[in-house]
């Protein structure tokens, strides 16, 4: 819901999760960290308008993706070009995909994964089930590929969902456009090598064998609302956005859920809604991170605003972004956020960078 109150609005220091959030607004050349006051205690100059978020490496560097002035500039969530840069805010790594989208992830071995589109042949396309008739692209319907490239930038594992998956049994919402298939929005790396995918067009969420590059298991449900940020737990559930949009549940009246699904009974076991539901409601962008205490760290990415639930679903840390943008940025007129994330001020990523009390 559209706030009267910027930057901090509530901090509970008795049960928040203490440390540094990190967020990019859309349209601003910054990426901030903020404490727990929402004072800005560390920025990144950006050297080009932002592909949706940044987050911290375990040695401290960030890696952000960058929008790039080639490829399908009219889509939605494009980035192009991936870069890492050190506390100071020099690049010490870039690798340049004018593809790529929403998504990126470095890999513990040192390689990247990430997220991108490849214009589908027109006997792919015609294979292609769902979505209002006659909205394709016009250059036809791009389908969504994941990358795994090495330190040196060199292709080492790829994905592609047209190729390696039938996509029949995965028709696109009736609501939505042709123009993508299906548009992956997260990339998640498993610990076995695997990948968690979240791709809005079809309310699907679905983990890629590494191995035989087919779904190990996927669910694909109307209620997910077109869903971000698909996140495996450490407990095995899936923590997803539920966004809203297009579903049996569409409406500012439902408002956004967080659902945590068991993924072997297909069924919520935990959800976080607004209270009426209509007060927390982001039909687009936005995710969430089950933090190390229990809580879960909220992006309602269209209001900008960054905040912070107990299991028991009690707000203890609120916060709303005051950058905004003008109308001469495409697709960032607002507030909006993509995505935050939190760390502890013990955490390798900040260790001895920032006090270690961030209140």
């Amino acid at each position: 819901m559209l706030h009267n109150k910027l930057g901090l609005i509530s901090h509970n220091v008795n049960q928040a999760f203490s440390g540094y959030t990190i967020f990019s607004p859309l349209g601003q050349l910054s990426t901030f960290l903020i404490n727990m006051k929402g004072d800005v205690v560390h920025e990144w100059k950006l050297p080009s308008m932002p592909g949706n978020y940044a987050y911290l490496l375990p040695n401290g560097n960030l890696l952000a993706a960058q929008k790039t002035k080639e490829g399908p500039v009219d889509l939605p969530g494009k980035g192009g070009k991936l870069i890492e840069m050190d506390w100071d805010g020099s690049i010490v790594w870039e690798y340049t995909d004018h593809f790529q989208n929403h998504d990126f992830r470095r890999l513990k071995n040192g390689n990247t994964v990430y997220a991108a589109w490849e214009l589908m042949s027109p006997e792919s396309a015609s294979r292609v089930r769902g979505g209002r008739p006659n909205t394709e692209h016009k250059k036809g319907i791009y389908g969504d590929v994941v990358r795994e490239v090495d330190i040196e930038g060199n292709l080492v594992w790829e994905w592609i969902f047209t190729r390696d998956i039938e996509i029949e049994k995965f028709p696109l919402c009736d609501i939505d456009t042709r123009r993508e298939f299906a548009h992956i929005n997260s990339v998640q790396p498993l610990e076995n090598g695997d990948y968690l995918i979240s791709c809005r067009n079809n309310h699907l969420i679905a983990i890629i064998d590494r191995q035989t590059k087919t779904f190990s298991w996927s669910m694909t449900e109307m209620a997910l609302g077109h869903q971000h940020d698909a996140t495996m737990l450490a407990n095995g559930n899936i923590l997803v956005f539920v966004n809203g949009a297009h579903s049996i549940y569409n409406g500012p009246a439902f408002g956004s859920r967080i659902h945590e699904i068991d993924p072997k009974t297909k069924e919520v076991v935990w959800e976080y809604k607004g209270s009426p539901p209509y007060t927390f409601h982001s039909p687009f962008i936005s995710g969430m991170e089950r933090l190390a205490n229990g809580n879960t760290l909220i992006c309602e990415g269209q209001w900008g605003r960054l905040f912070e639930v107990t299991n028991a679903g009690e707000i203890v840390w609120d916060y709303v972004s005051p950058y905004f943008n003008g109308k001469d940025v495409p697709y960032a007129e607002g507030n909006f956020v993509f995505r935050c994330y939190r760390y502890a001020p013990d955490s390798p990523q900040i260790a001895g960078r920032l006090p270690l009390d961030p209140n």
